[in-house]
């Protein structure tokens, strides 16, 4: 979820580069890293709000991405700019039907304890997240595989797809074709883990990864207070620059704001901003160089319940999008610093992108608004629930449209605040109702990490209690819908995947799944005086393992 991964908070792409080899060819790819430029040493200091998870199993948004991606290293990763680039894997084949995939990957490799990474320990690790016992809010990226369904029913505690032909192949049968499957192995979830890791629920785990990548971890998970990551100097890979990685868990409350404060004083060297002091901290570090403006995969939303509440019609949620004037917010709170969205995938997906696509997100009208909220029975003076995460400059805006929902179809709107590990937990109830903020960026660079994950019918995953486990958490259900994706999946030519995920996004903003409001960029304040190579990586945290001291 990175989401949500996974609503996630979002991730960064640009261009999609997607190239598949098909009819059982190779692709002879060879592994590394990019050296930084700078000088390899010092400390690099930020902050963050609580992650949900560290681990692999479960790790989601981009406070728990951060570590995990610096601490495992998996078959591919994505590159900032979108691309997809080998890691430990040294070639990857994939049958004429688009069902098995063959991956090779780089011999010799350990985890930081010394164990070896082979093929049994991504195996390992890929069926210790399908395992009904980890109740992985992430293990639906897994779904594809052949034996996924019996190990989240608990019939099996393995996949059947899964097999190691010798130590360093991986073979995996799916239970339907996708010829994207090796792109989805760039999510954590899909990390290699040693032996020691034992099942999910192994609290000491959870809490000191040991895993094989270019950090490790320098004592144990302080929740609430910190996180300490340290050159991993064994690592099979080209190693980081850095010496060490100070992470303090803040406050959720105002997160925002001591982040910007921290930087400012120098104790930080990365961090995020509240809205209201964009225009004063772009003045005072653009021309220092230390502004860090990027348009990214991200897109916010509101997310409707569509089972449950006074949303669970079309016409309702389309009322709610008519009645937001986007531009009128994003000048007065945002200072114009985002821009207006009209889809649900990113204009960075340029062979997708439909322009004004969601005819209710292009003005606000009122009359519009009106008279659709009286078709689908959300009548002036029903209650309105709006959910969104402290601490992270989104008050304002929430705000604004609070007033905007009452002023213009004369609901009661509750706003609520909360931490977003608790935000994340109320979508997930029975008992979810209203709309919630909601944003994403791909896992992976495809249009289907947007789709299947967010709308697909095998995405909402209840539990026997109703809890939603998967990252559908407005409930989105329709067939067609449901049919154009698995056509897509199932299509080798990236031109018509393309044609099928227009087709199923139009189809998702016809029912108005989702409701969209802005795309995302993505604004940080760098500490680039003492950092060389310093970038925003493809989920939006710095890039520590290739920056480096100047």
């Amino acid at each position: 979820m990175r989401g949500a991964k996974s609503a996630k908070w979002v991730a960064m792409a640009a261009v999609v580069a997607l190239g598949v080899t098909a009819c059982g060819g190779g692709d002879g790819d060879n592994s590394g890293n990019a050296n930084g430029s700078g000088q390899k040493g010092g400390t690099f200091h930020l902050g963050i709000t609580e992650p949900v998870a560290i681990d692999p199993y479960n790790a989601q948004e981009s406070e728990g991405t951060l570590v995990t991606d610096n601490l495992f290293t998996g078959l591919y990763e994505p590159t900032a700019d979108g691309q997809v680039v080998p890691a430990l894997a040294t070639s990857k084949k994939v049958s004429a039907d688009g069902k098995t995939w063959t991956f090779t990957i780089k011999t010799g490799t350990k985890f930081s304890n010394g164990e070896p990474v082979d093929a049994e320990s991504f195996i390992r690790g890929w069926n210790r997240v399908a395992q009904k016992s980890a109740a992985s809010d992430v293990a639906y990226h897994m779904a594809g595989i052949a034996g996924f369904e019996d190990a989240q029913s608990g019939k099996s505690k393995t996949m059947s797809g899964l097999t190691a032909p010798s130590a360093d192949t991986i073979q995996v049968k799916l239970s339907a074709p996708d010829f994207e499957f090796y792109i989805k192995t760039t999510h954590t979830v899909f990390s290699p883990v040693p032996k020691v890791a034992g099942d999910a629920k192994n609290k000491a785990y959870n809490s000191a990864p040991i895993g094989n990548g270019p950090f490790k971890m320098q004592g144990q998970w302080e929740h609430n207070k910190s996180i300490t990551l340290v050159r991993n100097d064994s690592y099979g890979l080209t190693k980081a620059h850095l010496d060490k990685v100070q992470i303090d868990i803040l406050n959720s409350a105002n997160s925002s704001t001591l982040e910007y404060q921290g930087f400012e004083s120098g104790q930080y060297d990365w961090a995020r901003l509240p809205t209201p002091q964009l225009p004063a901290a772009k003045a005072k570090y653009d021309p220092q160089g230390e502004w860090l403006n990027v348009d990214t995969n991200g897109m916010n939303f509101l997310l409707p319940i569509t089972d449950n509440g006074p949303l669970k019609t079309v016409q309702a949620r389309e009322a709610v999008s008519y009645a937001i004037d986007r531009d009128a917010i994003i000048k007065g709170v945002f200072q114009g610093m985002q821009t207006k969205s009209t889809t649900i995938l990113p204009p960075v997906f340029k062979d997708v992108y439909q322009k004004n696509l969601c005819a209710s997100c292009v003005k606000q009208d009122k009359a519009k608004a009106k008279q659709l909220a009286k078709e689908g029975g959300l009548k002036p003076g029903t209650t309105l629930e709006l959910a969104y995460n402290t601490g992270a400059g989104h008050e304002e805006w929430m705000q604004a449209v609070k007033q905007q929902l009452e002023s213009v179809l004369g609901l009661k709107v509750k706003s609520t605040a909360k931490p977003f590990a608790e935000l994340l937990a109320d979508q997930q109830k029975p008992s979810a109702t209203g709309a919630y903020r909601f944003a994403w960026g791909a896992d992976y660079p495809t249009p289907d990490n947007f789709l299947y994950p967010l709308l697909d019918t095998a995405s909402i995953n209840k539990d026997e209690n109703g809890k939603v486990t998967g990252d559908n958490r407005g409930r989105y259900s329709n067939k067609e819908f449901d049919a154009l994706l698995a056509k897509a999946r199932g299509t080798a030519d990236q031109s018509g995947r393309n044609a099928l995920y227009k087709q199923a996004e139009k189809k998702a903003l016809d029912d108005q799944a989702l409701i969209p409001l802005w795309n995302r960029t993505q604004l940080r304040l760098v500490n680039t005086k003492k950092f060389a190579d310093i970038k925003m990586d493809f989920h939006e945290n710095p890039n520590l393992a290739e920056l480096s001291l100047k």
